[in-house]
């Protein structure tokens, strides 16, 4: 559906348009991962942090390098990773060489639990399937472009 459907609404410019495009699809897809995350009693970020974790291959990670990798770097890792250690998702220990830093594990427990969650993988790629491969690339490239602003500002 297009976006002036969708919204019931005209845009200034194309440049306009794009820019609200991105966030009402992005917002379009944080919904859709929520409600599969839900039924795995599971928040967006306490995935994100399992699959950093899981990447580590048994190897640790700071708080701190969990939080320069996150999709959304605003979230309070420190409480979140509390949270699912809580539920035995992952490990805490406190750093040798450093004590006020803190070494992150994932547990069986959460590898276990992403293993269950490999049909999310398939449903968000489906989510994007009406793309050929070739359209994905471009659009990641574009998605890069624009985030690249940043840099030259």
């Amino acid at each position: 559906m297009k976006l002036e459907d969708e919204l019931k609404s005209k845009f200034r410019n194309e440049f306009h348009k794009v820019g609200l495009n991105i966030f009402f699809t992005s917002n379009w897809l944080a919904q859709s991962q929520k409600k599969i995350f839900k039924k795995f009693n599971l928040t967006v970020q306490q995935y994100n942090i399992l699959r950093i974790l899981r990447g580590q291959q048994g190897q640790p990670v700071t708080i701190g390098n969990i939080k320069c990798r996150m999709l959304e770097r605003e979230s309070d890792v420190s409480r979140i990773v509390d949270k699912m250690r809580t539920r035995g998702l992952v490990k805490r220990y406190s750093c040798e060489d450093d004590r006020r830093a803190t070494h992150i594990f994932i547990t069986e427990e959460g590898l276990e639990l992403l293993q269950k969650m490999e049909c999310y993988e398939e449903v968000f790629d489906g989510m994007l399937s009406c793309l050929t491969e070739e359209e994905a690339k471009q659009l990641n490239l574009l998605l890069d472009k624009i985030r690249d602003f940043e840099d030259q500002a």
